[in-house]
Formats: C-alpha cells, structure tokens, sequence
C-alpha cells in the first residue's frame, strides 16, 4: 500500500477559476501520497457550487476508492473534470470525505496564506 497521510493545512487556501473564487476555506486538508506533492482537499461546504456540474467521468485509486469528477463555469466558460471528490472514500482517508482537490493546472490559481 502506498502510504498516505492527511494533515490539516495550516493555511487559508483561495482557488480561482476566470478572476472567480471557487472555493476559499480556512479547513483545507493536504493529502501526500508516497512521493507524490501534496494535495489540497477543501470541504464541500467552502465551494461555490453554482459554477460546479458533476459529470460523468469517474476514476477508481486503490488507496482511496472511486472518484466523482465536477465541470466548473465561470463567465461563460466551462472547463472539464477540474476536481475530483472521494464520495465514499477508503475507511483508511476517510477524512477526505465531503472534500474538494483541483487540478492546479485546470485552475488560474491555488493560492495558499498564512492565517494570522
């Protein structure tokens, strides 16, 4: 098994799509596996759903079970599978349930701040 931990981030993480915020949350978790750079997972609750539309693409990780992928639109312009969600994750990441990850490259920014 590929060796997973989740911490919570000690940073405010903004993400933005267009010049809009999509997600912006003070309880982001960052998940590293093996190797791999972290990944920011942010709470369903700090999304703005009205740019979000699930589609159908699904991926399946043996470490963390099957994946829900979301379009996100913003003035017009819909961009694919920009995040993907854990639903019903593995019991071992189960912390990742009802959590948010972003592909960095699909987005204008992550953007990570100390919280003060």
């Amino acid at each position: 098994m590929s060796a997973i931990t989740i911490t919570p981030s000690p940073n405010r993480v903004t993400v933005r799509l267009g010049g809009t915020i999509i997600a912006e949350t003070d309880a982001a978790l960052s998940l590293v596996e093996g190797r791999s750079p972290p990944v920011l997972y942010i709470p369903r609750s700090d999304a703005r759903w009205e740019h979000f539309t699930k589609t159908a693409t699904r991926t399946s990780c043996p470490f963390k079970g099957e994946a829900s992928y979301y379009a996100v639109s913003v003035n017009g312009r819909t961009k694919p599978d920009v995040v993907w969600s854990y639903e019903d994750p593995i019991p071992a990441v189960a912390a990742i349930k009802d959590h948010l990850a972003f592909y960095p490259s699909r987005v204008d920014g992550i953007e990570e701040v100390a919280r003060g």
